[in-house]
């Protein structure tokens, strides 16, 4: 009940998404914003609907250690279960805390073969198999469009949704069409991209790409002080 009771009260319902996934299996989505507006806590967000609904998902970290990224999961859920003045909250916590596994690599590190080797080791050895991957600090101003082919390929096989965050950045002109420079070269392989917006004491989520980027949808907004997706109103 306690789970069912926050999964209906997910804002993400109202940006026209057919389904709390918003991707299917082997589907790409991003969130796109400067530093610091907010992409790590929008997307521990993505995971923990996902985690309420027995779905399991591996977060990897290119920049923090495990240590930090379970902390922010921690803080995130918490201030959702105060929100919306959830009782039981450490109970329902112990219940989702097994559908999440956080894995670390070094920028400098990160290659498919090797995520391909570590989740084959987790699955083969039952340990853990994900539904859905969140890559948080992936470089994408370097040249990694093969790199996410030959990831996508790997979703599709294992039937996984997989999340990036894009960092993008206030000097940079955006393409002719608003794309990010950093989206250019590979915007084709994805799906779903959704912008953090700074616009005055507010962060607008925006649909770049996706359902309700045609305008047919209401903005939601991250509430600066907590960094929990809310209605406008």
């Amino acid at each position: 009940m306690l789970k069912n009771e926050l999964i209906l009260k997910n804002p993400l319902r109202r940006m026209g998404y057919e389904s709390d996934d918003i991707l299917n299996n082997g589907e790409f989505g991003a969130v796109m914003a400067r530093a610091g507006v907010g992409k790590t806590a929008f997307l521990v967000q993505l995971a923990l609907n996902s985690m309420l609904r027995e779905k399991k998902v591996l977060h990897i970290s290119l920049d923090d250690p495990v240590k930090k990224v379970s902390l922010w999961y921690k803080e995130v859920f918490s201030r959702i279960t105060n929100h919306y003045h959830i009782q039981q909250s450490t109970q329902l916590w112990e219940m989702v805390l097994p559908h999440r596994f956080i894995m670390t690599f070094r920028v400098e590190g990160f290659s498919v073969p090797k995520l391909e080797e570590r989740l084959t080791d987790l699955i083969e050895q039952k340990i853990f198999r994900p539904d859905a991957i969140i890559i948080d600090g992936v470089p994408f101003e370097d040249p990694i469009q093969q790199d996410l082919k030959d990831l996508k390929n790997l979703a599709s096989q294992l039937s996984m949704q997989v999340w990036f965050t894009i960092r993008t950045h206030r000097h940079e002109e955006p393409g002719p069409d608003g794309t990010p420079s950093q989206l250019m070269q590979v915007a084709d392989l994805f799906e779903v991209v959704i912008q953090l917006v700074p616009v005055g004491k507010h962060i607008q989520i925006k649909a770049f790409k996706g359902p309700g980027s045609s305008g047919d949808q209401t903005d939601l907004m991250l509430d600066p002080a907590t960094m929990l997706i809310q209605d406008q109103t």
